[in-house]
């Protein structure tokens, strides 16, 4: 059936859309990119509403409902984190559910969490009536097929995904016609530190290599030293404007993958606007919800997945702290262990976990005798293989603890490696000298 060409006149403002929210509902939010800034503005200025619970990960542009006077009325449950509810959490005034990437289409779908609304963003619909989720699939996926109310705004400047990203039109039960830019991620500035780090884990990458990687400066740096490789492949969560060049550059061609042969895939993307164009329409780009992407029985079918992955600190037994500095909610699990899994049990695989060795203007070591009190080991002692810095690789996977504290010593910052190996001494009973 063709799409009725008068849909757009159906389209209403958004407070006539969240209309349809009612106290005690419980709200997935679309993110990143694709966050529907304008029904949440309308959402927080509905002053009768109670008991609303909204899920969410990584929400770009400004939150309004995550000011205090909407404390008790409005709770917003992060299932990863983002900077503009970092504080909020920390006061209380938010929450987090720490949950694997790939385990959360299955808390809507399974009605664990039983979703009332789902708040998208969309691309206008074709000639067959399908709308795309854009550039964030994620779980939004899962949220618009659980949810019996869905609400979106459709932006004519949302980019037109492949894979598996359609929610069509029929299946919205209200929306407001926005014409908008996308929430933008600045691509930060390399430093040297970065730089180091980059070539580090890029001289680890075998040609060939199925890549993940996620976003930011070492993995911008990482990037930036594979130009000179041949026949790399992507199969990731979240990609941002880094792999651009080395997909226009035929460095990354998909070829050697033995799933999804020929296209790169993710769950979502976060960058510029130039990000945006570059998937608008791309077949070499597929998207797929995160149960898919993080599969670990799908991820380790490809050879040499390499798993390029972030920490806060690593302690000297090998466990990754990742998403919280001590009991203060940084980020999220997000997908970190179903890479680093999936990458360990790839036939030549490798996973990484790459960090600068010290943080705070270089007074505190990020490689630690122990983590923090309420730290959360996302990755844990017994799942970690590689660790790099800026000061080297060392892989602990099949090392003894004695043995791999002395690793992690050897990249930790030199000015802190006396006092590491000290603490080493006392926590497995030997003589610096034996």
């Amino acid at each position: 059936m063709a799409l009725d060409p008068g849909w757009r006149s159906r389209a209403r403002s958004p407070a006539d859309v969240v209309a349809r929210v009612a106290s005690g509902h419980r709200i997935f939010v679309h993110g990143a990119a694709a966050t529907p800034t304008p029904l949440l503005e309308a959402l927080a200025a509905r002053a009768d509403l109670e008991r609303v619970a909204l899920y969410h990960l990584h929400l770009s542009g400004p939150f309004p409902l995550a000011e205090p006077e909407h404390r008790g009325r409005i709770t917003s449950y992060s299932l990863f984190t983002g900077p503009g509810l970092r504080e909020p959490v920390a006061r209380g005034h938010a929450d987090f559910i720490p949950v694997f990437l790939s385990d959360i289409p299955a808390l809507f779908t399974s009605r664990r969490i039983p979703l009332d609304v789902a708040l998208l963003q969309l691309s206008p619909p074709d000639r067959h009536g399908l709308c795309t989720l854009g550039p964030s699939v994620d779980a939004a996926l899962a949220a618009s097929r659980s949810a019996p109310i869905v609400l979106a705004e459709i932006n004519t400047r949302m980019p037109r995904t492949h894979g598996h990203t359609t929610v069509p039109l029929s299946r919205v039960t209200a929306f407001t016609l926005t014409d908008r830019p996308l929430h933008e991620m600045r691509r930060p500035a390399l430093s040297d530190v970065h730089r180091r780090i980059g070539a580090q884990v890029a001289a680890l990458v075998p040609n060939g290599a199925t890549l993940q990687m996620g976003i930011g400066g070492i993995p911008d740096a990482v990037l930036e030293g594979l130009h000179d490789h041949t026949d790399l492949g992507v199969h990731t969560e979240m990609f941002s404007d880094g792999l651009i060049e080395l997909m226009e550059a035929g460095v990354v061609n998909n070829t050697l993958k033995r799933v999804h042969c020929g296209r790169t895939v993710t769950s979502f993307v976060a960058g510029s606007r130039r990000l945006f164009d570059f998937v608008d329409d791309n077949p070499a780009v597929e998207f797929h919800p995160c149960d898919r992407t993080n599969d670990t029985a799908l991820i380790r079918k490809n050879q040499r997945v390499v798993a390029i992955n972030s920490a806060l600190s690593v302690d000297l037994t090998g466990q990754v702290c990742a998403d919280s500095i001590g009991h203060r909610i940084f980020s999220g699990i997000g997908g970190q262990m179903d890479f680093i899994r999936g990458a360990a049990l790839s036939e030549g695989g490798l996973p990484i976990i790459a960090l600068p060795a010290t943080a705070s203007g270089g007074t505190v070591s990020r490689i630690t005798a122990e983590l923090a009190p309420g730290s959360g080991v996302v990755t844990t002692r017994g799942h970690v293989h590689w660790v790099v810095t800026e000061h080297g690789a060392v892989d602990l996977h099949g090392k003894s603890l004695r043995a791999r504290g002395e690793a992690l010593i050897s990249i930790a910052a030199p000015e802190f490696r006396a006092e590491l190996a000290r603490d080493l001494a006392r926590l497995r009973h030997f003589d610096l000298g034996a």
